[in-house]
């Protein structure tokens, strides 16, 4: 018995042996291990990236997940979708991104549209008075699947007025270009300091392109000397439009951001939208890393732009005093 034993212990063995190297000529043939089959490399994290119109400050923000060791293509697969400035197209591609789906969806279109698109998959975005629009429950702790910057559009359009009666003290009567789903908490704010400064404000509601020529010819009939356009996407789609009108009318103006100005605006006063970029990589990368939106505190801008286009001025025959050009961060030539 323990011959007949034996004998059958070495018949396994020789089979095992066997086996194995039957097993090992095969994989030699595939050109690929036995455990290769059974592992395949992690995918990349899929972020969607939200604009109503690309602009060049958009970069800070992918320069800002490289800055976090991401690198496109491998461990990260960005999404980009754009509006080209037709605010109608955004509703679908926020929809697209959702059924992609994405990991996280970044929005520089704000957060009106993300946020009907998806209550579940993390936004993270720029949005102005977020708490009074209710889009979150506190900036300490958001509470949703929503966090990012938010920008004080009410302090911010305060210093706007102030700045434009600063360098233009004569004027009375402000024309305040707006556009109502978006500009509501900074129509308000233009109110509540326009008496303190001697300023008697009419507000001019645009919801499309179409409203632009009965617009600018109200303003004419009522004679206004200055104007403010507030922060919306349909102002700023068609910037170039007001642009011609202020040129037309020699009118002084100031604009929401340093991209107004760049593009041909007199003056700008906001937040630089470079660096909130560049900061909303850190709450992508914090997501990607576990955390929940609804617990990353939302801060406020931290770096702030106030540019002259004196180009501009020259071109309409305006002079700013020298006083407000020193508290300028840019001039332009």
């Amino acid at each position: 018995m323990d011959r007949l034993a034996t004998a059958a212990h070495g018949l396994s063995r020789r089979a095992l042996l066997q086996g194995g190297l039957a097993l090992a000529g095969l994989t030699m043939i595939s050109g690929c291990s036995p455990l290769s089959s059974l592992w395949s490399p992690p995918q990349p994290r899929r972020i969607g990236f939200l604009a109503v119109e690309l602009r060049p400050y958009h970069e800070a923000l992918f320069q800002g997940l490289r800055d976090h060791g991401y690198v496109e293509g491998q461990t990260i697969a960005v999404e980009r979708r754009s509006a080209d400035g037709r605010l109608d197209r955004l509703p679908g591609l926020a929809a697209e991104l959702v059924s992609l789906p994405v990991d996280v969806l970044v929005s520089a279109a704000g957060a009106t549209v993300a946020a009907r698109a998806t209550n579940t998959i993390p936004i993270v975005t720029l949005q102005n008075d977020a708490v009074e629009q209710g889009f979150v429950a506190s900036l300490a702790r958001p509470g949703g699947n929503l966090t990012g910057i938010d920008l004080p559009y009410t302090a911010l359009t305060t210093k706007r007025l102030e700045i434009l009666k600063d360098a233009f003290p004569s004027i009375s009567r402000v024309a305040v270009l707006e556009n109502g789903p978006f500009t509501g908490t900074q129509a308000r704010a233009a109110d509540a300091v326009a008496r303190t400064l001697g300023l008697t404000l009419r507000h001019y509601d645009l919801q499309s392109i179409d409203d632009f020529a009965s617009v600018f010819e109200a303003v004419r009939a009522n004679r206004a000397e200055a104007l403010i356009a507030l922060a919306a996407p349909v102002l700023a789609t068609n910037r170039s439009q007001i642009f011609a009108f202020a040129s037309q009318q020699r009118m002084p103006a100031i604009y929401s951001d340093r991209a107004w100005a760049d593009d041909g605006g007199l003056m700008a006063y906001g937040a630089n939208f470079a660096d909130m970029f560049r900061r909303l990589a850190v709450y992508v990368h914090k997501i990607l890393q576990g955390a929940k939106p609804g617990e990353i505190p939302m801060e406020g801008p931290t770096v702030f732009d106030f540019v002259v286009n004196q180009r501009t001025a020259q071109t309409l025959g305006l002079t700013i005093p020298q006083s407000v050009l020193q508290q300028a961060t840019d001039v332009i030539q």
